[in-house]
């Protein structure tokens, strides 16, 4: 909203679309055409438009639809955005003010970790607090759907998921990316970095042989603090000394190996 309540003016929206397509085509989110992005000011959508160079998208080529999803002007020469389903689901069922949608390696990569999985889940990360309603002893849940042929042909799936995970920010797609969404575009974006993020370290966690879904343990002199509460070791101060016998005993050990 602007200083005196007014929604901004249209190109604020088409201006802001075309600034973040760029950003996500540097970040890798939206090459070969792919990605998308939707802002909603009051009951207009404003949508990027389908198969084009997103870095290069001028402000006159994009689309502005109703709160129903229908098209009230665009440029005759471009088609709409395959993702137009799927971001009104996002619109419709959560009250969003942004919705994207991004190609990125990490998202694809993430629901690939386990292929038989219907959920990605993370925990114990710092990133996961930049995720409305998360903090860092949550566990983060995102959905994922199978990937179809053609983008709208995801909607439905999508739909089902957005309604069965009400905290949910966003959703992945198998082998194909994700779509994210926020109440503002500030918060789209901030949540599409950090999932991006978090899918990352996920992958990398995965190939130092770290467990992602489950908190981590760390021993301290008395206490083992495991998803986010301290916890008495077994035996206490003689566990403590146990392992200082044993490493000592170890040490001499080594010492009288080999002459």
């Amino acid at each position: 909203m602007s200083a005196n309540g007014a929604p901004p003016p249209a190109d604020d929206a088409r201006e802001r679309i075309c600034e973040l397509c760029r950003l996500f085509y540097d970040k890798g989110w939206a090459s070969g055409t792919g990605g998308g992005m939707s802002i909603k000011q009051g009951d207009t959508i404003y949508m990027a438009p389908s198969g084009v160079q997103k870095e290069r998208i001028q402000p006159g080529e994009i689309f502005e639809l109703d709160s129903q999803g229908a098209v009230v002007t665009g440029p005759s020469h471009l088609k709409l955005s395959q993702c137009a389903p799927l971001f009104m689901a996002a619109y419709t069922l959560r009250g969003a003010g942004a919705v994207l949608h991004s190609h990125s390696l990490n998202a694809m990569l993430a629901t690939v970790l386990d292929e038989s999985a219907s959920e990605f889940r993370i925990t114990c990360l710092e990133m996961i607090k930049g995720i409305k309603g998360h903090g860092y002893h949550d566990h983060l849940v995102v959905p994922i759907i199978e990937n179809t042929a053609h983008e709208c042909d995801l909607a439905d799936d999508l739909t089902a998921a957005i309604k069965a995970y009400p905290k949910a920010a966003a959703v992945l797609v198998r082998r194909h990316g994700v779509y994210v969404w926020g109440d503002s575009w500030v918060q789209a974006k901030t949540q599409a970095e950090c999932l991006d993020y978090l899918f990352e370290a996920a992958v990398r966690m995965k190939q130092l042989g770290i467990d992602w879904t489950k908190p981590p343990l760390v021993l301290g002199s008395d206490v083992a603090v495991m998803g986010g509460k301290k916890r008495k070791l077994e035996n206490g101060e003689a566990a403590a000394a146990g392992v200082g016998v044993g490493v000592e005993q170890q040490v001499v050990s080594d010492r009288g190996m080999g002459g």
